[in-house]
């Protein structure tokens, strides 16, 4: 399979470079702009792979076009991965470009032309970077492995970029209906709405405090301690275990006011554009690998909202989400064949009450996340020496992690991406724990500290690699939709939602059962590429429905 390198030349003129997967020259072409998306639909007759120095800035034109790429290098997503990745030697990925490649950010624009004024990515050269990369990757011991991780990488960014360009479905007139139940008539700009001030009553005749403003928490802190409530936050959770008369209606209208605040009716004009919710999806936004969004809360679609997404007519969601993810990562990453044999069970935690782990549900869920997550206190504490004995390579994997966060040392996910160095007084002194503690910082701040990361790189290893199998699965899925139905991609089956371990896919209903064979073949596919011929097992809650609100 040949690669093309597209490259942004001066007076709006594309060149593209197209080498043989050993680096031979093949040939090159000189076109306009304009001409590019035919260029790329002719193309992609034939396999190829497109690189380019970032998703964000070529793939939107192309989409808006109607022209979709099969497979692509992003050489930002893959730059920051391999600048992290302790499976590469830093020297042969060094070059005077690097601090450029290292600050260059993804483009979150409705404009979609080529040439941006003023883009830092016009001072980088792809094809140096391609060759560094190819390089650092070529000389790692680990070279299966990274490369298995850029390719999913870069296979998210066009998914990234295919979701923000097709939308979610969306009733802006289910959703203002909901907000209208909820909150009331939209109320006129700066006043609260109805709902909102009949509950803002009832808080202020409770608290005997006629100028409450609950939407300030140092008022509203005040307002708690003034009627002797042993308070020092407003939390909701704090709230909760209060009892006064005043607090119920307070709970309701945080609420309330929460939905107004992030899903209200600014939300609805900002974000749904011709029956689509509409945001930036970042791939890689987050250190471990996962995903983040840019612009109207997309990774958080709180189910209050959630009944205004709506298939259109004819079509259907298909919503998945896997059960118990990171645990049966951290089984098939570990090698842990007693675990992996609790991850049969469609419910983890209730194979690990079969297998005699533990007695209760509850004590294999708070067990099995404590280690994860460095709970290592009261009852996930006192479940964690029971999960060792049966578990002793999956315990003892996350258990070195974090001993080696403490050292201040770099961890990995299986693929290799890497987490970041630490930084602090501790950190410089975690080499030589009996150096005396920087003036300024005691000992046991720097314990604190030390404890705090070995917590995160803990969790690193298992989250990161959980983000690896999801993007796997997003891979393999969406080269799957695409094989089913034709046409162009707003008529086939394509992804419109994606979190961490949840997948929504719109489909004509005719396809919807296809679909679903699909997004659990996809999810197998992912599971034999981390983890080989390991007995581990990823099952999904699949609900197809015609609206996001009824999947559960």
């Amino acid at each position: 399979m040949n690669r093309v390198l597209l490259l942004r030349r001066g007076e709006d003129v594309v060149e593209a470079l197209e080498s043989a997967d050993d680096g031979t020259p093949v040939g090159v072409t000189r076109l306009p702009a304009p001409e590019l998306a035919g260029f790329v639909r002719d193309r992609e007759a034939s396999p190829a792979r497109w690189v380019w120095d970032d998703t964000t800035r070529w793939y939107p034109a192309l989409l808006q076009a109607g022209v979709r790429v099969e497979r692509c290098t992003d050489l930002r997503l893959a730059h920051a991965v391999l600048r992290r990745s302790p499976f590469v030697d830093q020297s042969v990925l060094a070059g005077p470009q690097t601090p450029g490649w290292d600050a260059l950010q993804p483009v979150t624009s409705t404009e979609t032309a080529l040439f941006p004024l003023e883009d830092p990515a016009d001072r980088l050269d792809p094809a140096v970077e391609q060759h560094r990369q190819q390089a650092a990757v070529a000389a790692s011991a680990q070279r299966g492995r990274l490369g298995l991780l850029l390719a999913a990488e870069s296979s998210g960014a066009l998914v990234a970029a295919e979701m923000t360009h097709t939308g979610l479905p969306w009733r802006a007139d289910v959703h203002a209906r909901l907000l209208t139940e909820v909150l009331g008539p939209r109320p006129a700009p700066g006043q609260r709405p109805s709902e909102l001030e009949r509950l803002l009553r009832q808080i202020r005749a409770a608290f005997g405090a006629p100028a409450l403003n609950p939407d300030s928490p140092g008022e509203l802190l005040r307002a708690l301690q003034t009627a002797g409530l042993p308070v020092s936050d407003t939390r909701s959770w704090t709230l909760e275990q209060l009892d006064h008369p005043g607090i119920a209606p307070l709970l309701e209208y945080k609420k309330r006011s929460r939905l107004l605040q992030a899903n209200g009716w600014t939300w609805l004009e900002a974000w749904v554009r011709d029956g689509r919710f509409r945001s930036w999806f970042v791939p890689g936004g987050v250190v471990t690998g996962r995903w983040a969004s840019n612009g109207g809360g997309a990774l958080s679609v709180p189910a209050q909202v959630r009944p205004a997404a709506v298939a259109d007519e004819g079509w259907r969601f298909v919503v998945a989400d896997v059960a118990q993810l990171e645990p049966r990562v951290l089984a098939g990453m570990s090698a842990d064949t007693e675990m992996a044999e609790a991850a049969r069970a469609a419910d983890l935690y209730e194979g690990m009450v079969a297998s005699g782990a533990v007695a209760t549900r509850s004590e294999a869920k708070v067990g099995i996340l404590g280690a994860m997550y460095g709970g290592t206190r009261g009852e996930s504490g006192r479940m964690l020496p029971r999960l060792a004995r049966r578990y002793p390579r999956a315990i003892g994997l996350v258990e070195e992690a974090a001993r080696a966060g403490e050292r201040g040392e770099v961890v990995h996910t299986l693929l290799g991406r890497g987490s970041p160095a630490p930084r602090g007084a501790w950190a410089d002194r975690a080499a030589d724990l009996g150096e005396p503690p920087d003036a300024g910082e005691s000992r046991q701040e720097q314990d604190r500290h030390r404890r705090a990361w070995g917590r995160f790189t803990r969790n690193f290893v298992v989250q990161g690699t959980a983000a690896e199998w999801a993007l796997c699965w997003l891979a393999d899925l969406r080269n799957r939709l695409w094989r089913l139905g034709g046409g162009t991609p707003a008529q086939r089956p394509h992804l419109v939602f994606f979190l961490h371990d949840e997948v929504v896919v719109h489909t004509p209903e005719d396809l919807a059962d296809d679909v679903v064979r699909e997004v659990r073949q996809a999810a197998a596919e992912a599971g034999r590429l981390l983890f080989g011929a390991f007995p581990v097992d990823f099952p999904l809650d699949v609900a197809v429905v015609r609206s996001w609100a009824d999947a559960g």
